[in-house]
């Protein structure tokens, strides 16, 4: 009697449940769990090779569209380091050298993660790329990256 009572309440809760909104306009779901710093290193160890001592990342872009996006991240964690970040707003000097490598909010979806991905070594010298990674007993693995642009 116990079960049948608690079948009943989860199928009246589940009956007012408003479905999730979709359409060309609405942005692919987003993880709530905290899960977008580690797609990030992810990508940064395996994808870009970083770490700290013999490839060390240039200056971090986390590439905001949406501006409430902005991820507090303990590198160190995820064993990667970012030792510097790059502002795109900040005016440059004539001759100054500019590259950094950025990354955009990742898009999840039911088979990991896609996140969008970009280097720049120098002026007409980077590469962009859309990662897939995917969630299992090691934490998140880099599947599949494919370039989308090439400067």
């Amino acid at each position: 009697m116990r079960r049948l009572a608690v079948v009943a309440a989860a199928l009246s809760v589940a009956a007012c449940a408003t479905p999730a909104p979709s359409g060309p306009d609405v942005p692919p779901p987003m993880a709530q769990n905290g899960n977008d710093c580690a797609v990030i290193a992810a990508v940064a160890k395996e994808h870009y090779r970083f770490n700290s001592t013999d490839n060390v990342a240039p200056p971090l872009w986390l590439d905001a569209e949406d501006t409430t996006w902005s991820p507090n991240c303990d590198w160190a964690r995820y064993g990667v380091s970012f030792p510097s970040t790059y502002d795109p707003d900040r005016p440059h000097q004539p001759g100054e050298r500019v590259q950094w490598v950025s990354f955009k909010r990742p898009r999840y979806d039911g088979q990991g993660a896609l996140v969008d991905a970009g280097i720049l070594h120098g002026p007409l010298a980077g590469m962009g790329v859309e990662c897939r990674v995917r969630s299992g007993f090691a934490g998140w693995t880099v599947t599949e990256c494919k370039n989308t642009w090439i400067s």
